[in-house]
């Protein structure tokens, strides 16, 4: 692809074939087929409705309905034409939703007297707000939430798979009570799990409006004004799959868009609090990664396998999340009934989708490629003896002991131990015999608690 390297966005450029999925539902082709089928299924809406004059056969629905699902490059062509040049009787119009306007009345099957009612009562939000709608609610459908499912599987199957390898944990970067690797891996899946649930819900909860010019219906009730526009326009879109949303202006109120942002941002948070831990265990040699055969890690270094995923996925989340921040603060607001300021902005909706994608596919190809690293795990919890003085004490303290805690910080607070000092410590505690060897029995490796079993807690 060499157009790719000319590219002014690294998403059309470097990362194209990895943001490709998301073109059929943020491309401005898909604008333009998203609109056409708002105003088709409008015009068919209003052929059945007993008070116009419209009427649409079959044949006739057949052939408009496949302006859209037939939309094709040389269609995008076209209404760019009418937008920018003009074609045959219709001028330029500068105007891309009056363009897609023309687009239908043009492809109207020959000899067709529906060309007055294409558009009709609407303004362009009409079809904007739900063209948009249907690409964002796609998109989240076919592309971003298939690819976090994904990473949730595999964080799941991990945890699975690894739920008894005990692993040193860390607070504040310190040695703590050990974990389990699969445990740790659970709690990302589980947390994955409910940012989907809550992007899931988001998205059944988006809305749109069809109530012209100020949000009143006006241009509908002086042509019609015994026709229930409010019960037309709340079953048409409903029909397109989405809720309805009554009280607007002319601009459809984006609470419902800024929601959806916010959910997939909680779910990037997820994904960044993961692609940290990963990039930490790989340092600690917790994690090895697999050599990919002609590969290079780094340009000097020879030896080097180097996290390039995770820190892929953590640049291009973190990308997202300030794209999506300030989508959901600016789509809410527009100055009194309109103003355009939003047109543009929402144009880079997929613009962070494809930089969610892109982090998306790169932790799932990070955590393919990474094996826990099991003896240097269990080294380094043998070579951490200190870590049992949690259990210790609680042990003590279950015993009566009021001091038991200070005890333990004397023998262990700021320098190495081994546990031939712990045994020393428990042979001289006035302890009965049971509870001595029960404190002996104590190792790094089996101070796990129930990790393995919470692994279970994952639906």
């Amino acid at each position: 692809m060499t157009d790719a390297l000319y590219a002014v966005s690294p998403l059309d450029g470097r990362y194209g074939t990895r943001t490709a999925p998301l073109s059929p539902y943020a491309s401005e082709a898909a604008l333009m087929r998203a609109r056409v089928q708002v105003e088709v299924e409008y015009l068919i809406a209003l052929a059945d409705l007993e008070a116009t004059p419209l009427e649409l056969d079959l044949e006739e629905r057949t052939h408009i309905r496949g302006l859209y699902e037939s939309f094709a490059e040389e269609d995008a062509e076209l209404v760019k034409k009418l937008e920018t040049e003009g074609h045959e009787e219709f001028e330029a119009t500068n105007h891309d939703v009056k363009a897609v306007e023309y687009f239908v009345r043009h492809r109207l099957p020959e000899g067709s007297d529906a060309s007055p009612w294409i558009h009709f009562g609407l303004t362009s939000e009409d079809v904007n707000n739900l063209a948009h709608r249907l690409l964002v609610r796609d998109a989240i459908d076919e592309v971003l939430l298939p690819s976090l499912y994904e990473v949730r599987n595999t964080l799941a199957e991990m945890a699975r798979d690894h739920r008894d390898l005990p692993m040193l944990a860390r607070t504040h970067g310190q040695p703590a009570t050990p974990t389990t690797f699969g445990k740790e891996m659970a709690v990302y899946a589980a947390r994955l799990g409910r940012a989907t649930g809550r992007i899931r819900e988001a998205t059944d909860e988006l809305r749109g409006k069809l109530g012209g010019a100020s949000g009143t219906y006006a241009a509908h009730v002086a042509a019609y004004p015994g026709v229930d526009w409010q019960t037309f326009a709340r079953e048409f879109v409903d029909e397109l799959g989405l809720g309805f949303e009554p009280l607007t202006t002319q601009v459809n109120p984006c609470d419902d868009l800024a929601t959806l942002f916010d959910a997939v941002r909680g779910a990037n948070d997820v994904l960044l609090d993961l692609d940290l831990d990963v990039w930490l265990y790989v340092s600690d040699r917790y994690l090895g990664q697999e050599a990919v055969a002609g590969e290079t890690g780094s340009s000097t270094m020879p030896h080097k396998v180097n996290p390039i995923d995770f820190e892929n996925s953590e640049g291009n989340l973190s990308k997202a999340n300030s794209d999506l921040g300030f989508l959901a603060d600016y789509v809410t607001t527009s100055r009194l009934q309109r103003d355009l300021s939003d047109s543009t902005v929402k144009r880079n909706v997929g613009a962070a989708f494809a930089h969610c994608l892109i982090g998306y596919t790169k932790t799932q190809n990070g955590l393919e490629k990474v094996v826990p690293n099991e003896q240097v795990m269990r080294d380094e919890l043998n070579a951490t003896p200190e870590i049992i003085g949690e259990a210790v004490q609680t042990i003590l303290r279950r015993e009566g002991r009021d001091d038991a805690y200070e005890q333990v910080k004397k023998l262990t607070r700021g320098r190495r131990v081994a546990l031939e000092d712990f045994r020393e410590l428990f042979d001289e505690l006035d302890v009965s015999d049971e509870t001595r060897a029960e404190l002996r029995s104590l190792t790094p490796e089996t101070y796990i608690g129930v990790a393995s079993e919470l692994v279970d807690d994952l639906e």
